[in-house]
């Protein structure tokens, strides 16, 4: 059997959306004109923290949450929304979950270049996820 490995749909993925790079993500998020969604597991932010004001959204749920007419939609989630900008570790999942997001029919979506680490380096404030 001949598949697609993962670095392939990345590399596909990356080739249709919108890649912000940490600076610009930054700038936007400074100016409150970005809703950042991290894609990454739970357990990862209870591990690193995530970005202070961002939505955890996990990967295999993002398409549901986000869905009106799915009866796992996130309408508190959603009300908030401004251009999205997904972010996981390291950019890899946050790509395919971009990609996701533009079949779906989202417009204002890009992906994070480096994910977690590239904004956690730029300065983009971390704060901790308490287990609930």
């Amino acid at each position: 059997m001949n598949i697609k490995s993962s670095k392939e749909l990345v590399e596909e993925a990356n080739q249709q959306i919108k890649t912000l790079s940490p600076e610009e993500v930054k700038s936007l998020e400074k100016k409150g004109e970005v809703t950042l969604i991290d894609v990454r597991d739970i357990r990862e932010l209870w591990k690193e923290g995530t970005l202070k004001n961002s939505i955890h959204i996990p990967r295999g749920m993002l398409e549901f949450w986000l869905d009106p007419q799915s009866s796992y939609f996130q309408e508190k989630k959603m009300s908030k929304v401004k251009n999205i900008v997904l972010f996981c570790a390291l950019g890899f999942r946050s790509a395919l979950a971009t990609k996701a997001l533009r079949d779906m029919g989202f417009k204002n979506v890009a992906n994070a270049k480096g994910g977690f680490d590239a904004l956690k380096n730029v300065g983009i404030e971390v704060v901790q996820k308490e287990k609930k």
